[in-house]
């Protein structure tokens, strides 16, 4: 027998005999060989006190219009590296179709700011391409491997001890978070495997960062109290995120530059951690800057940061979940925020236009490129006016001219969730999509009022019906739902 065996059995023994006048031995003998194995887990060697840091960091969209997306998550990759997590703890979803995109126009570096670092080198490829998905997000969270299609392989295999940091930037709207693939993210799918997360008993406490519109919806009445979860969300649950350091802002990216390179709320938490001493500041104070540089002065330029779950757990240090850059341990924090807020900065709905329109402005007379970026301008614009028109139309036709706008445009009071019946909404999305094309990551901000249609009791066969009356003709190309899948 090796002496490193002879020490466990040692150790186990003293264990049990420490334990026996104030606990049940059977009950210690029970848990101690999963202990055991978790001491000596592989990646597992953290600070005992503090548990192994665990990061899951998603881009749930594609496309160079959305840069800002992978950037912002390539970016807290470099954040939580720098903080001492370990790459095999940390595991990274983007479609990575912007660093060697052909309007990328440093080909192979991404930046998260007009004069950042390249945030791209050294991003490991987990989840790429069509491997972005509901479902291996959702089993890279629970820990389960064999629930996987393609990807790394890589999962949180968390101990109880542990602590889960997940970040999550793309496009939302009321109840539903946008993914590169199909179908997209519910929110009551994410709230059941949040439960189900803290069931198993493999972790501490989490957190979770969500930059999208609308993302409050996501935990507003859906989140309960005792799961050890603390999140914070870009915006409320009735309101638009915000794009950053985009074409005509102040500051504005590099002029070579026809996207925006980062996400308000995003930049704001990231920047912040970025300069601070994460062992001295706490989840809390982070919050309050965030949430004063997020808002923006009130401006018509910002959203309101909120927060949810434990909020107790804010008195936790960042550190506990990010790690920190040893270079910061001198910086001593001030309750103030020393990083200016931009002048402007762009609807997250309206990114993909602003794109378009300073590739349009930029290109030569008579070049092909011009000619393309016009015709990508007046197709999204078409698009949304179609969805637009078509959701108020369906109103319309179930509720009357008179009584539609009320149904449709319904916010129901704060701690509510958005929807009783979710799998009506899905159903209601479904037969929408089957008759009138995607919504398209635009078409979420819709989700109200098809959840809507279903507090009112509007069921499969009366969606069905004035859907193909609302849409006579189906839209093609990217539009279509037969393009890329439904997304409920």
């Amino acid at each position: 027998m090796t002496s490193l065996a002879t020490g466990v059995i040692l150790l186990l023994v003293a264990l049990c005999g420490l334990s026996a006048g104030s606990r049940d031995i059977v009950g210690d003998v029970i848990r101690l060989p999963s202990e055991a194995s978790r001491f000596f887990r592989p990646g597992g060697g953290d600070d005992d006190s503090t548990g192994t840091r665990w990061g899951i960091l998603i881009a749930g969209s594609s496309g160079y219009w959305n840069y800002r997306h992978q950037a912002d998550v390539c970016h807290a990759y470099q954040l939580l590296r720098k903080g001492g997590l370990k790459e095999e703890n940390i595991i990274v979803f983007m479609y990575d179709d912007i660093a060697y995109n052909v309007e990328n126009p440093r080909p192979g570096i991404i930046i998260n700011s007009p004069n950042g670092e390249d945030v791209y080198k050294g991003v490991p490829k987990d989840y790429t391409g069509e491997d972005v998905t509901v479902n291996n997000f959702f089993s890279a969270i629970l820990g389960n491997k064999t629930a996987l299609t393609g990807g790394s392989g890589k999962v949180v295999d968390s101990g109880p001890n542990d602590h889960i940091f997940i970040y999550y930037s793309d496009h939302g709207g009321p109840g539903v978070l946008g993914m590169p693939t199909n179908p997209y993210l519910y929110a009551d799918d994410l709230i059941d495997v949040l439960k189900k997360k803290h069931a198993s008993g493999t972790y501490k406490s989490l957190v979770f960062y969500l930059e999208a519109c609308e993302s409050g919806s996501i935990f507003e009445g859906l989140l309960p109290d005792g799961l050890n979860i603390y999140a914070t969300t870009a915006a409320n649950a009735i309101e638009s995120s915000w794009g950053t350091y985009c074409p005509g802002d102040y500051p504005s990216p590099p002029p070579e530059y026809e996207t925006c390179l980062g996400d308000l709320y995003s930049v704001a938490w990231m920047e912040d951690s970025d300069i601070h001493n994460l062992q001295t500041e706490t989840l809390h104070q982070q919050y309050q800057l965030v949430k004063r540089r997020t808002a923006n002065g009130n401006s018509a330029y910002g959203s309101h940061v909120m927060h949810y779950g434990d909020i107790g757990l804010g008195t936790d240090n960042l550190f506990v979940y990010m790690g920190t850059n040893p270079a910061n341990d001198n910086y001593t924090f001030v309750d103030e925020n020393s990083l200016i807020p931009p002048s402007k900065a762009v609807n997250q709905r309206d990114a993909d236009l602003v794109h378009f329109w300073d590739k349009y402005h930029k290109a030569p007379d008579g070049s092909t490129r011009k000619v393309q970026a016009q015709k990508q301008f007046v197709e999204a614009m078409s698009h949304r006016m179609h969805i637009d028109n078509s959701i108020k139309l369906v109103g319309k036709l179930l509720f009357g001219i008179g009584k539609a706008s009320e149904v449709l445009n319904t916010v129901r009071p704060a701690g509510q969730p958005l929807v009783d019946d979710w799998a009506c909404l899905r159903t209601l999305v479904r037969t929408f999509e089957t008759h009138c094309g995607s919504l398209s990551q635009y078409g979420m901000k819709h989700m109200r009022s098809l959840a809507n249609l279903c507090n009112a009791g509007i069921g499969k066969e009366q969606m069905a019906e004035a859907s193909a009356q609302a849409c006579v003709n189906f839209p093609s190309g990217p539009w279509s739902s037969l393009h890329k899948g439904f997304s409920a």
